[in-house]
């Protein structure tokens, strides 16, 4: 038997190699340059995808004793998934993390079927793990207020504290994504009274107001930016001119928790939900808070009614005399 090849994807600068032979190392490096250049997916999607991936063909060498080929994946059936998926839990990896990457190797089963390359019918009877359902943890008003008004303060350089104040407003003001905020370009720079066309996930098109204090900070960031940038460039800049790496937005929110006191589900990604439950709470369309967030079902965006019904319930059991 031929040892195993080693595939490495281009995007980025992903490092992730698969127990693979030969053409089943063909076989994705197709799917991950189609997720990368067709499916337009984010980095953080098309890094989690191939860490699933992968971890599923390591378990099946071990399991099965040899280097995994396209007709041996083609061929797995439910008891090596089933397999599988109770090795992750033994592991300690959580349901959630276990059906994305069920998604994930359903995804790749998808691509190479439509291609001819290869049909895995067991896949498609595979159920994910049931997950509890999980309610959005927002910040309250005044702990968002506290993070916008701190952020600027944790840098000694103007222009990266602007830019982290642009960065947070923007995902509080306009409830993006932080991949989709990151993702923008110098050109989608908004201006007050404007808007901004967003591309999310599973390359979904939509547009979303964009507040003149949202504005104000992003152009404010731009005045102080002692870098040059192109119209095609990215929108936010890290030190070193590159595109703003999603990490250091995380360890600025991580600075905030400790100098605030805030919760540890304060993370960029918060501030989305933050959004959306502010919205909720003043009285805002559910079906248009949808339409702004990008999510293609409705009862995606209800969850936030929960945490709204959650809130009201918190404050009555706090104020009413027969609460007591």
């Amino acid at each position: 038997m031929a040892g195993p090849a080693e595939t490495l994807t281009q995007a980025g600068e992903r490092d992730l190699r698969f127990a693979a032979q030969p053409d089943l190392a063909a076989a994705i490096e197709q799917w991950l340059s189609w997720l990368d250049h067709e499916r337009r997916g984010s980095v953080h999607t098309v890094d989690g995808y191939t860490r699933d991936l992968k971890d599923l063909l390591r378990f099946l060498e071990q399991y099965r004793g040899e280097t995994p080929t396209l007709a041996a994946f083609s061929a797995a059936d439910r008891n090596d998934f089933r397999a599988w998926m109770a090795d992750r839990a033994k592991r300690g990896l959580e349901p959630a993390s276990t059906a994305r990457g069920l998604s994930a190797i359903k995804n790749f089963a998808r691509f190479i079927a439509k291609r001819g390359l290869g049909a895995n019918g067991a896949l498609s009877a595979m159920r994910n793990p049931k997950l509890p359902r999980s309610v959005p943890k927002p910040l309250n008003a005044v702990e968002a207020e506290d993070a916008l008004e701190a952020v600027a303060g944790l840098h000694e350089t103007d222009w990266i504290g602007r830019r982290d104040l642009a960065v947070l407003t923007l995902l509080y003001g306009c409830g993006l994504r932080i991949s989709e905020a990151l993702g923008l370009a110098r050109r989608d720079a908004p201006k007050p009274g404007g808007s901004l066309r967003i591309r999310g996930k599973g390359d979904k098109t939509r547009v979303v107001p964009v507040l003149p204090v949202v504005a104000e900070a992003i152009q404010d960031y731009l005045k102080a930016l002692p870098i040059a940038c192109e119209p095609e460039g990215p929108l936010f800049l890290g030190a070193k001119g590159k595109r703003l790496s999603p990490r250091l937005v995380q360890l600025a929110m991580q600075k905030l928790r400790l100098q605030l006191g805030l919760p540890v589900t304060a993370t960029p990604h918060a501030l989305r939900h933050s959004f959306a439950t502010h919205l909720l709470a003043g009285g805002g369309d559910l079906r248009a808070i949808q339409e702004l967030l990008g999510h293609a079902s409705l009862s995606t965006t209800q969850r936030y009614t929960e945490v709204d019904a959650a809130h009201l319930l918190a404050v009555y059991n706090a104020a009413h005399p027969r609460a007591r």
